[in-house]
């Protein structure tokens, strides 16, 4: 089965630098459209013009929200690191211990992915670009850190829940990590193939996926 491309919606009419009351709206779109843009086609290949030409404004209009590409990266990921953590950290606060909390996280990516799967693509094009450009890494170490810390605060849960031996704890956090890491980098192009990914996981979880011989 191929990969369905994402696509990219093209308005009608370029605007120039759109009054106060269309500021947050355009904004909004300009981040949604970029995102697509970025996830596709990387940092580099996402010049300013092109991305101007992707959301439908004016490059004056574009500069009038974001003074470069970076800031525009950046505010793109800040969007997407808010939309998918806001959804995650409601859905591990719910429940309780390791399991549980990271089922509740598989649920929330499977949700977000057939929502839109540019959130999850972008995440995967981002880590490319972090590696690639240090200009992108400097301008968000806080940001870098943040799946560490939130994949070590659901193997805590788990260890404080009897679940995880403590000294295993880093082998169980690099294990999530390196998980939820392939489900954005190789297997989110495709909601089918992200879901049946993460049924994968949870059969591993499980200890149901491969039968003992």
């Amino acid at each position: 089965m191929s990969a369905a491309p994402i696509p990219r919606r093209r308005p009608s009419r370029r605007i120039g630098r759109p009054p106060d009351t269309d500021s947050a709206e355009t904004r909004q779109r300009i981040l949604d459209r970029a995102r697509v843009a970025f996830a596709t086609d990387g940092f580099d290949a996402a010049t300013n013009r092109s991305l101007a030409d992707d959301v439908g404004v004016t490059a004056g209009a574009l500069y009038h929200y974001f003074g470069s590409k970076l800031d525009l990266y950046l505010a793109v990921d800040a969007d997407v690191q808010r939309r998918v953590y806001v959804r995650m950290n409601e859905a591990v606060d719910a429940v309780d211990g390791f399991f549980a909390k990271f089922e509740a996280v598989l649920d929330v990516a499977r949700e977000l992915n057939a929502e839109d799967p540019s959130l999850a693509t972008f995440l995967g094009a981002r880590r490319t670009d972090i590696r690639r450009h240090p200009e992108i890494a400097a301008a968000m170490p806080v940001e870098r850190n943040r799946e560490r810390d939130f994949f070590a605060r659901i193997v805590a849960a788990g260890v404080d829940a009897g679940e995880i031996a403590d000294e295993h704890s880093g082998f169980v956090t690099a294990f999530v990590a390196t998980l939820l890491t392939g489900l954005t980098d190789s297997e989110s192009h495709d909601p089918q193939v992200h879901a049946r990914a993460i049924e994968a996981i949870k059969l591993v979880l499980h200890g149901r996926l491969f039968s003992p011989d």
